[in-house]
């Protein structure tokens, strides 16, 4: 039968269809988020796979096979993914533009020389990823580039070459010729991915698809995408800086708590796997206020980052409270803190906070530390290089117990600092015989404050 043609409403926040506009999205209530489609289906859509193609087995007697990965070059890399490539998966690779998503992908299927990859570009022509490779270093003739946009025509290059790894750059620009709407609409990405994903399970082919981010940082696309993909991969950092941050928002085949850490360079990017040897910028001839070291925790990697405040006069009648890498509501809670229960008078000043580094560190066991580099600018008395420090900070005042103290201990011991100020009662049935780094617990703001400046 002819293909007959419609109209469909899709939501762009959870891909939910609806015959017709509406200001509100029936199914997950956000506004104005239906934008217009016109599809195709045929007449007999709705008998096709009437029969059901497998039976209901019982639990009991289902064979549980470990599966199988490929060892990815980057370590990095396999950490986030949970010990490597997980064969029949489908990863998705989100993050800004120019933040080195195609980089980061391109540099690690090069370094494979043993299997036949095939890399699908809709954004850059063939010349360009050359362009890329050279930059890299690297060359491999297992890799071979296609660029095309046809999502059928991809599946028949699949089909005729084999391959044991898929790489799309990127999801949003794939289309199918069976949907009428443009590449990147909802109809689109749902129908590209659905179909991607049955030739990765089919054919026991891995599936990386790189893909865009919208202004508020999450997926493009619909939300239906984060579900259809096995593992999703969030690439962070700030362009200006050298740092970047790969995590792991979803993995079906490994833990969510890891993350990986890289540092861009001009032949692409350089893992880091002591970063806070490279945060910290300790040197013997430099002695300044309004810095402290805090040991902090990303994911289950503990490292050390330095905390800058600045504290000064408020040149103009309101003072100003900037904030990089550190959560701003939380810093005016902690000045708030300061000059309630310490009887520090900051409100007449202006407060800068940056986090060293260009990262954005959500771990509130950074509190004391931040608390500690504005009190080290206002008084204008620097903390000691050999001293670390990790506590959250109640609204009483109060140093409350931070998660795996031990790691952090044992980290900030590895870089060589000869003392650590820790929440008191953190340690309670740790063993700490074995420790150099001298522990000093304490419970108060006050109490730190007078270990560090009396």
């Amino acid at each position: 039968m002819a293909k007959q043609v419609k109209t469909v409403w899709y939501c762009t926040n959870c891909g939910a269809d609806s015959p017709k506009w509406q200001g509100k999205c029936p199914a997950c209530g956000q506004w104005n988020t239906l934008v217009e489609e016109r599809v195709t289906a045929s007449g007999n859509s709705r008998q096709r796979n009437s029969a059901p193609q497998s039976a209901p087995t019982p639990i009991s007697q289902i064979k549980a096979e470990g599966e199988q990965r490929i060892n990815m070059p980057s370590q990095e890399l396999n950490r986030v993914l949970g010990g490597g490539l997980v064969t029949g998966s489908m990863v998705l690779i989100g993050g800004e533009p120019g933040i080195g998503k195609s980089t980061l992908v391109l540099q690690n299927i090069l370094a494979i020389k043993s299997r036949k990859i095939l890399y699908c570009s809709g954004e850059e022509s063939a010349s360009q990823i050359k362009m890329r490779a050279d930059r890299i270093g690297r060359l491999s003739d297992n890799c071979l580039i296609v660029c095309e946009t046809s999502l059928e025509n991809i599946l028949e290059h699949v089909k005729q070459l084999k391959p044991e790894l898929i790489v799309i750059d990127s999801i949003q620009t794939i289309a199918s010729d069976e949907i009428e709407s443009a590449a990147g609409s909802v109809s689109q990405v749902r129908e590209c991915a659905a179909q991607l994903l049955r030739c990765a399970k089919t054919t026991n082919t891995p599936v990386i698809l790189i893909g865009h981010i919208n202004k508020e940082g999450s997926i493009a696309g619909p939300k239906v995408l984060e579900h259809i993909v096995d593992a999703v991969l969030q690439f962070e950092g700030d362009r200006h800086y050298m740092y970047r941050i790969l995590r792991s928002i979803k993995n079906r085949f490994g833990s969510t708590s890891e993350l990986g850490i890289y540092e861009m360079i001009q032949r692409g990017l350089r893992e880091v796997t002591n970063p806070s040897e490279l945060l910290l910028s300790r040197t013997s001839d430099q002695h300044l206020s309004g810095t402290a070291i805090g040991v902090t925790l990303e994911g289950i990697r503990p490292f050390l980052i330095e905390a800058q405040a600045l504290v000064s006069t408020a040149a103009y009648g309101t003072p100003q409270r900037s904030v990089t890498g550190f959560d701003a509501k939380r810093m005016n809670m902690l000045l708030a803190v300061l000059e309630k229960r310490v009887g520090f008078k900051l409100i007449q000043k202006d407060v800068f906070l940056n986090i060293a580094g260009g990262l954005k560190v959500n771990d509130p066991a950074l509190d004391l530390a931040v608390i500690c580099s504005i009190l080290s600018s206002n008084v204008d008395i620097a903390v000691p290089q050999e001293v670390c420090m990790t506590g959250e900070v109640g609204l009483s005042g109060e140093i409350r117990p931070v998660t795996r103290i031990e790691q952090r201990v044992m980290e900030a011991e590895k870089l060589g600092f000869e003392t650590i100020i820790i929440p008191r009662g953190n340690l309670k049935g740790l063993d700490t015989s074995k420790l150099k780094i001298k522990l000093v617990e304490v419970a108060k703001v006050e109490e730190a404050f007078r270990t560090l400046f009396a």
